[in-house]
């Protein structure tokens, strides 16, 4: 497995620059033109956040990113609306030995999007996991979780997939699972909704899936996928084949479900009860 994350980490950064052009023209292709695919080159950057970047996360998106369509007249550009909107958080890092008491106390909202060019302008100015330092988490949640928290309303009966992963290697695995996220690619995994839970078009009001995480850790990294019923063992299933799908695991890699309830008794996100389901994906 070790030798599959290695290689999967290092190629698939570059699936997308040897269409028939040399790496010098595709660098200079992506300096004219910014990619809107997982195989861009980040800008470097001494800290987290560009300092371009403003505001707390709380802005609605604006009446231009709310429209769609083929293109504006006199040549426009067309904004491409996602499913829902998503807002990203960032956890304080913190210094060996002065741990945060109050969890939330160190979370901090960064901004939200709610179309493809909006979540582009932003990933484009975050540090990828591997330039973060130890006990630094990245979450990232639509916009009807207040709080990207166990206690939140639509977190409090639901779970996560924890999956651990060896440090070197969490870069694009985070940034596929973020964009199977956004992209609808766990739609198949909504559960049947009763009646009072759907809005007016008859459409679940929220997704099943609340957000992901990636927690930076001194020996590892864990990236976390949280839902909203834990009870629903078929729905579960789902999100755990989705999972292997998006991120290409290996038939190796081993998964840990744990409840936001189990979480809540035990005050840990990723200590799993031997009696947990640790499922191998096959």
């Amino acid at each position: 497995m070790a030798g599959y994350f290695s290689n999967h980490s290092q190629s698939r950064f570059l699936a997308n620059s040897n269409n028939g052009t040399t790496a010098t023209q595709t660098s200079e292709a992506q300096a004219q033109n910014p990619p809107t695919t997982p195989g861009r080159v980040r800008a470097p950057s001494s800290r987290h956040f560009s300092t371009s970047l403003s505001g707390s996360g709380d802005e609605k998106p604006s009446v231009k990113e709310k429209s769609s369509g083929t293109g504006g007249p006199n040549g426009t550009a067309s904004v491409h609306p996602l499913r829902n909107t998503w807002v990203f958080w960032f956890r304080q890092q913190r210094a060996p030995g002065n741990k945060i008491t109050n969890y939330e106390e160190g979370i901090k909202k960064v901004s939200s999007f709610s179309s493809v060019e909006s979540f582009w302008s932003l990933w484009t100015h975050i540090n990828p996991p591997s330039s973060l330092l130890p006990t630094t988490d990245y979450l990232l949640f639509h916009s009807g979780i207040r709080r990207p928290v166990w206690e939140d309303p639509l977190n409090l009966s639901g779970g996560k997939w924890i999956i651990r992963l060896r440090k070197g290697v969490a870069d694009r695995l985070w940034e596929d699972l973020v964009l199977a996220i956004i992209g609808d690619q766990f739609a198949e995994c909504e559960p049947a909704m009763a009646p009072e839970e759907r809005d007016e078009n008859g459409q679940e009001q929220w997704p099943e899936i609340c957000g992901c995480t990636i927690s930076v850790r001194q020996n590892e990294d864990i990236i976390s996928i949280w839902n909203r019923y834990e009870s629903d063992a078929k729905v579960k299933e789902r999100i755990n084949q989705t999972i292997r799908r998006a991120l290409n695991l290996p038939p190796s890699t081993n998964m840990e479900y744990k409840s936001n309830n189990d979480s809540m008794q035990d005050k840990s996100s990723f200590r799993v009860p031997a009696a947990a389901d640790r499922t191998p994906l096959s």
